[in-house]
């Protein structure tokens, strides 16, 4: 199963090598060409069967990195310093274990014990700087193997928790690994137009890599595959779930960073309802994807995103459906094909 290697492999912003070997692989016999560029994006073309006057050009994105740590110090007894990358909240952080560096080097977040905490220190929340990484190793054998700049990702590995029903399955980085094994699957359809698949790097950092890829590519339209936010457990209060878990992907009409185009939003919606596959919307104005940054260049881009809900996103361990995932792809593809019939007003 492509998504298991995909999250099971490490790749922390900046150095998403691991993940772009495996979709390199993974889209042999799919994709007509391909290129790296000088950020690290792995652009593959699928070219159309010409039947399209517009759009001409259609740009996917997927996102290859995932948040993670950086090393920025080693102590005199071993332990490493480190920062997060992306963003990450400090209280998922102590006693996970995490690999280091390109040899995956295991290591645990390290946190005092229970038993020596001073009584006010009990209800803080553990800053990343009160924290270190033991690897067990002297401070000779760290220095040999780990140094400041080293990545280190959160060890966890795929499993499937519930085969029927939702058929829900846990691992990390489903943010956008996900995305990634979606798009994937798109490329192995023609379409009337040519289909970029923009698999990017840094999207946790800033949209960097969708934002040189849209340049570049200057598609007619562009789409943002994604994970995104789910928090739909049991609440005192009745406040949106943002998304639930199994209700199908998740359309964006606002986040923080673009405001989607109403008629993509309405192609996918009729598409979805056309189709029979279950969707909703993402609470707006939450997060931020790469269509915050596609749609601004050149002279603009007609933008949308369309995402696979995950509970506990940006955090060590993620829970998704299945369901969720296939329905993301069905949508995808078929409003690619209605895509054709143009955009209306």
């Amino acid at each position: 199963m492509l998504i298991k290697e995909l999250v099971e492999a490490d790749g922390v912003s900046g150095h998403e090598d691991a993940v772009r070997e495996l979709l390199l692989k993974a889209i042999e016999g799919c994709a007509d060409e391909y290129r790296i560029d000088a950020l690290g994006n792995l652009i593959a073309v699928k070219y159309g069967s010409g039947g399209s006057a517009w759009p001409k050009k259609v740009m996917v994105s997927a996102h290859m990195d995932e948040v993670g740590l950086m090393v920025t110090h080693i102590e005199r007894d071993g332990t490493l310093r480190f920062s997060p990358v992306g963003g990450i909240d400090p209280r998922v952080m102590p006693a996970k274990v995490v690999r280091i560096g390109d040899e995956r080097i295991p290591g645990v977040i390290a946190v005092k014990p229970i038993h020596l905490l001073e009584p006010s220190e009990r209800w803080r929340v553990l800053q990343f700087d009160q924290l270190a990484i033991d690897t067990g190793m002297s401070c000779d054998e760290v220095n040999r193997k780990v140094s400041p700049g080293t990545y280190a990702a959160f060890a966890t590995s795929f499993e499937v928790l519930d085969e029927g029903g939702l058929r829900t399955v846990k691992g990390k980085a489903f943010d956008d690994r996900a995305g990634c094994a979606a798009l994937v699957e798109l490329l192995k359809e023609t379409y009337p137009f040519d289909l970029y698949a923009a698999f990017t790097v840094q999207e946790e950092v800033g949209l960097r890599g969708a934002r040189v890829a849209a340049y570049a590519v200057e598609p007619d339209v562009a789409f943002a595959l994604e994970g995104t936010i789910c928090d739909d457990s049991p609440k005192d209060k009745d406040t949106s779930p943002t998304t639930r878990l199994g209700a199908g992907p998740a359309l964006t009409a606002m986040d923080r960073s673009v405001i989607c185009d109403r008629r993509l939003i309405g192609l996918l919606t009729a598409e979805a309802e056309a189709a029979g596959i279950p969707y909703q919307f993402k609470q707006p104005g939450i997060g931020g994807t790469d269509a915050g940054a596609m749609h601004v260049q050149r002279e603009g881009i007609p933008s949308a995103v369309l995402a696979v809900p995950c509970r506990y996103i940006h955090s060590p361990v993620c829970v998704l459906s299945l369901n969720d995932f296939d329905n993301a792809v069905r949508l995808m593809r078929g409003a690619l094909y209605r895509l054709t019939g143009g955009l209306g007003a």
